[in-house]
């Protein structure tokens, strides 16, 4: 999804096409006019990563007359590019913060160290280690009560794990459940630590999605608040955002761009966020230090990602101002990731709902995958069948949350 939404953008803003270098391909990306996928066994680890992409420099990218640039698509991409940026530098023009910086913003657990040093809110949360599970410590009360929030400290190794009900985070209603997925993901081999939370109340629509990005000076180039109003949840791809409508909101896009310039963030940063009624306060879950999945709703509202990064590391372009997101934008979309029955039947009722049906009915949406400028007879009945997939999964796993 990622690959595609960036190829799109590339292509809609450049009209060039994109080629893409992967260890496996998914149904996003086939029989695509926009983008060429490489497959390369084992190139999402070192060190096939960083020996290919240096083969490719002398074999393919080799002509110092033209800029060849990297974006990261995944976790472990962009965590790679960060490793290696010294020795990529003198091939390809990428934005990637330095390793030591990429360590403490990726692990929740400094994460959350890091959003406690700079005064940002986030929910009450539990750091649970590997010893802790085997030594017995937690047959006792937690510090909040239940349903708690379940979810892993290093996102990168947690998807090479598999085990029964495993899921991309758990929310959990009482103390035997908590201990027993414990247990199975540590005899499983995952060996960092789990993050617990106190489980802000609230459904889907209590979520909120920041993307920004951060120039090689140092400057945020745009921010856009994105509003979720629905997740997917099927166990593997639970959280994964459906539906965004805009949003904006000043005093998260002040507090979010001072933070990023004072800790010399650069490139794409990607905040996942909830609010939580009970203080009215947006606490932060998580950043991505690379654009999400779903960021293609900010291409989709006329804030076409390709064009940041490329104004900045290929042409140079002198910064001028922070771009913001506004509600009120005339080329605000529906960003939708699912059929629209599923977005009508599933997503809470209420002014929100309304505001993205009223866009919709304006013929103001649209979706990363299907494109008119990449069409075809195979590609079309696979992402028509990608998207029925939805309706079979949203009937299977989907249950009403607590308001």
């Amino acid at each position: 999804m990622n690959v595609y939404g960036m190829a799109r953008a590339f292509y809609e803003e450049y009209g060039i096409k994109s080629t893409a270098y992967a260890s496996f391909q998914l149904a996003p990306t086939k029989y695509s006019k926009i983008v060429d996928v490489n497959v390369i066994s084992g190139f999402d680890q070192d060190p096939v990563f960083i020996d290919e992409l240096l083969k490719l420099a002398q074999t393919k990218y080799h002509d110092r007359s033209v800029k060849y640039l990297l974006v990261a698509c995944g976790d472990g991409y962009a965590e790679l590019l960060s490793q290696h940026k010294e020795e990529l530098k003198e091939h390809y023009v990428f934005a990637a913060n330095d390793y030591a910086l990429f360590e403490k913003l990726i692990n929740k657990v400094s994460f959350y160290d890091i959003c406690e040093k700079y005064q940002l809110p986030y929910p009450k949360t539990l750091i649970i280690t590997k010893d802790m599970v085997i030594d017995g410590k937690l047959n006792q009360e937690l510090p909040f009560d239940f349903p708690v929030a379940l979810k892993p400290a290093n996102s990168v190794e947690w998807l090479s794990v598999d085990f029964e009900g495993r899921k991309k985070a758990f929310i959990i209603d009482n103390l035997p459940e908590f201990n027993m997925i414990l247990d199975r993901l540590y005899k499983a081999g995952y060996t960092s630590e789990m993050i617990a939370q106190d489980f802000i109340p609230g459904d889907d629509s209590n979520m909120r999605v920041l993307n920004a990005y951060v120039d090689q000076n140092g400057q945020t180039r745009f921010m856009f608040l994105g509003h979720p109003l629905l997740e997917d949840p099927a166990p593997a791809a639970v959280g994964n955002y459906v539906v965004i409508v805009p949003d904006e909101n000043d005093k998260i896009y002040q507090t979010i761009k001072a933070f990023l310039e004072k800790i010399n963030y650069v490139g794409f940063a990607n905040f996942d966020m909830k609010y939580d009624r009970r203080d009215g306060q947006y606490k932060l879950f998580e950043i991505n230090l690379r654009q999400g999945r779903s960021s293609f709703f900010v291409t989709l509202s006329g804030f076409n990602l390709a064009k940041y990064v490329t104004e900045d590391l290929v042409f140079n372009s002198v910064f001028r101002e922070t771009e913001y997101g506004r509600k009120d934008n005339p080329n605000a979309k529906v960003w939708l990731g699912v059929p629209k029955k599923v977005f009508r039947q599933y997503a809470k009722d209420n002014a929100d709902k309304q505001y993205a049906e009223k866009l919709i009915k304006a013929g103001r949406y649209g979706t990363t995958l299907f494109y008119e400028k990449d069409s075809s007879i195979r590609r079309y009945l696979l992402m028509k069948y990608a998207f029925h997939n939805y309706v079979t999964g949203f009937k299977k796993y989907f249950s009403e949350k607590e308001g």
